[in-house]
């Protein structure tokens, strides 16, 4: 294998969803409301919240999964700042829980 295709293997692979982001999907699409039917498969890293959103979410959305998260994970989101980074995509909001589960 070469390194092109060596490399393209690497990025298949992480786009790939972990089991902790297919849980987020499944909750968020429990407690938020869409227009049409929700991703199937939305990239890990692409925007959670706003309008780039495979999810089509919004500010009111935010809030909504800040406090479907903390009671499902028992943990804090503390302030605005942190909620953003947090919300930045699946992949960051799976890492912050992770990081504080152990």
């Amino acid at each position: 294998m070469n390194i092109t295709r060596a490399g393209r293997a690497l990025s298949g692979e992480n786009r790939l969803l972990s089991a902790m982001e297919r849980e987020l999907v499944e909750l968020i699409t429990g407690i938020c409301r869409f227009e049409g039917p929700p991703p199937a498969d939305p990239p890990p890293d692409a925007p959670l919240i706003g309008p780039e959103s495979p999810f089509g979410l919004d500010s009111l959305d935010a809030v909504e999964i800040v406090v479907a998260v903390q009671r499902k994970y028992n943990l804090r989101i503390d302030s605005l700042q942190t909620s953003r980074k947090v919300l930045r995509s699946l992949r960051t909001l799976a890492e912050f829980i992770q990081a504080r589960r152990k």
